[in-house]
Formats: structure tokens, sequence, C-alpha cells
């Protein structure tokens, strides 16, 4: 067959690998909706809303590095029963009678291939999420400046409205004098980020889809570019590595636990604190799965009228419609606006959201 559809050998599927790759979006998608209903009756969260991605990588930070260590495995490979192995090619003169597939062998992955893959997971994406959202925020400045031209008079959002109330916007000129050098060199910076990371973008996600169409065709056993510079497969475990995985992490915590050092009653701290962590991380990953399912409507969000060409904010036909990225409902640009400016979250589903995902519509829907 093409592809192991039976799940039969050591060779994950191609839904088997593509599913795992894709739960890491979909757990973040999940916890910022949970924590931005959390934030409707505890204000303070909305800090973590405004730091959404340092949040989110430190957190997987954290996971990604104990699944690394104690299943060989990242967080979300692990779920499916998936191991990490370092690929060995042997001589042809070693095996004579052997073919290619013959010369690979797997290990048990170095320490040097733990630390690469934490970055690949996850130093990696998130970077490549910030450069994501400053591009999106030149790409909005571009399209502002197209529609209201070059002039003295341009189109920004911080000027138009200051504690709710419209104002002028101010002169290129007068604004320019107060700008300091750094952030002038930000500006630069931002501009060459937002000309380049097409480019980027563009040879990421082809070599991506190139990878994987050769792993689906059993052309290569290398799912990503990432993988195959670590020198990496990712194969089923065994049903005996999976027995052996819980005393492995047993071995791994008695040994941290008689490293500790120091008066009886601070060991007894540190036995307490770590059996909390330990407790933590265990059912990180039934409670982040279980996040998965929280996705729905608020019944707090305002309701919609039957006209869809009706702004559910003012209840009157759309002027200048626009779409809110998050949750895909259109508004008024001035009523959305308004809103997440002050709310900072979509009216209809109240999923946390900012002015930066606000998209102007050129044809209302």
């Amino acid at each position: 067959m093409l592809f192991q559809v039976g799940g039969q050998g050591t060779r994950p599927t191609f839904f088997e690998m593509a599913a795992a790759q894709q739960l890491p979006a979909s757990l973040r998608a999940a916890l910022t909706y949970s924590i931005g209903v959390l934030a409707l009756r505890r204000p303070f969260l909305h800090k973590v809303l405004d730091y959404d991605d340092e949040f989110f990588a430190l957190l997987m930070m954290v996971l990604e590095t104990h699944s690394l260590r104690t299943t060989d495995a990242s967080f979300s490979e692990s779920l499916y029963g998936l191991r990490r192995r370092a690929v060995k090619i042997s001589l042809g003169k070693d095996i004579p009678n052997a073919d290619s597939g013959d010369r690979l062998r797997h290990s048990g992955l170095g320490r040097r291939q733990k630390v690469l893959s934490v970055v690949f997971l996850v130093v990696l994406p998130y970077f490549k999420s910030k450069l994501h959202s400053i591009y999106n925020k030149e790409r909005e400045a571009m399209l502002q400046a197209s529609l209201w031209g070059h002039g003295d008079r341009t189109f920004d959002d911080n000027n138009y409205f200051v504690n709710g109330e419209e104002i002028s916007p101010v002169p290129m000129e007068a604004l320019g004098a107060e700008v300091s050098r750094a952030t002038r060199i930000r500006k630069r910076i931002e501009a060459i980020i937002g000309a380049c990371y097409p480019w980027i973008h563009a040879t990421n996600e082809g070599l991506s889809f190139a990878y994987q169409l050769l792993y689906l065709l059993d052309a290569t056993g290398f799912y990503t570019p990432g993988l195959h510079v670590l020198g990496v497969h990712v194969c089923r475990a065994t049903g005996q590595e999976l027995m052996d995985t819980s005393s492995r992490i047993s071995r791994i915590r008695s040994r941290e636990r008689e490293r500790l050092r120091g008066p009886p009653w601070l060991k007894a701290l540190q036995r307490v604190l770590l059996s909390c962590v330990y407790t933590t991380l265990d059912y990180a990953q039934t409670g982040l799965i279980a996040a998965v399912f929280f996705f729905k409507v608020a019944k707090e969000g305002i309701p919609l009228p039957p006209d869809r060409t009706v702004c559910p904010l003012c209840s009157q036909k759309r002027a200048n419609p626009s779409v809110v990225a998050v949750s895909g409902f259109v508004f008024c640009y001035t009523c959305i606006f308004k809103y997440v400016s002050q709310y900072k979250r979509c009216p209809v589903t109240l999923m946390p959201a900012t002015v930066d995902q606000i998209r102007r519509l050129f044809h209302d829907v």
C-alpha cells in the first residue's frame, strides 16, 4: 500500500504524524479561549493574554523538556505512542548484502538532540509567531497608507480614539520630531521583516509540504525538515517501551530525591514541592487535551441580528465592514475598533482579541 493505514510496523502513518504536529496549535487556541473566559471574572488574567506568545512558549518549554527527558518524544508525540530515535547509517561494507533500509539503525536520543529538539519545538515556533505578528502590523499599515495616502494626514487608529473620544490625527512632521532614534531603528527593522517574511514563510511552507509529500510516498523517513536536520526518525513505541516508561520515570524521580541537600525540614519541603510538580506534569496532558473541547459561543455574548448585513453592535447597516480574525464575525469598523480597544475580546464569542486582529473587508458579506 501507499502508506500504512492499518498502523502496522514501527513507522507511523502520515495521519499519526499530521495529528501530532497539529496538536500544539489546537492546544494554544483552546488555552487562549479558556483564559479569555476566565478573564471575564478575573481581570488580572488579561495580563496573560497580553503576553500569550511568551506564556504558551514557557508552558510548552516545560512540557516538551519533561516529555523528551522521560519518554524520548515530544509532548504531542507521546500522546500518540510515538518515540524519537536517532538515525545511524551503517556503511555498505559492514553489511555487504543489506539493502538501504537495513543500513539504518536507531538508538536513543542524546542530550544534544534533546536540547535541539526543544529548540525546534518551542523556540523557533515562538520567533515565527512574533515575526508573523510584525508582518501583519506592517501589512495593515501598508493597507491604510494605500487607502488614505502618504500625505500629512494618515489613518492611525491610536490617533483617532482616546478614551472613547474621536480626535484629529497628528501631522507626521510633528510626530516624527518626537520619535526617538531607537523607535526609528525599530520601525526600520519591522519594515525589513515585513518585506522578507513572506519569502521566509513561503520557503518554510514549501519545504514542509515537500517533506510531507515524500513521507506520504514512503520516499523519506523524515516528516519535517527539522527532523532531518536533527537526524531523528519518529517511530512507534513498542509494547515493552510503553511498559518501561513508568519505571524509567520512577528511576529519574528517585535520583532527583536523592540529590536533595540541607537540613531535614528543608528536605521535607523540597519533597513536597517536587511531589506537586510531578503531579502537575502527570496530569498536564489530560488537562490540556480536555481544554480542546471547551470551544463554544459564549452565552453572555451579544446576539446576532437576523439580517446579516447589519452590525451586531450598532444594529445599523454596516459601514466599512471589518472582521474579527479570531471569530469571523463582521461589524462596522468604528464599532468593533472601539469595543475591542476597551474590552479586548470579540463581542459575540467573547474570545480574546486585539485591534491587530481586526481586518478591513473590501466586499461586504
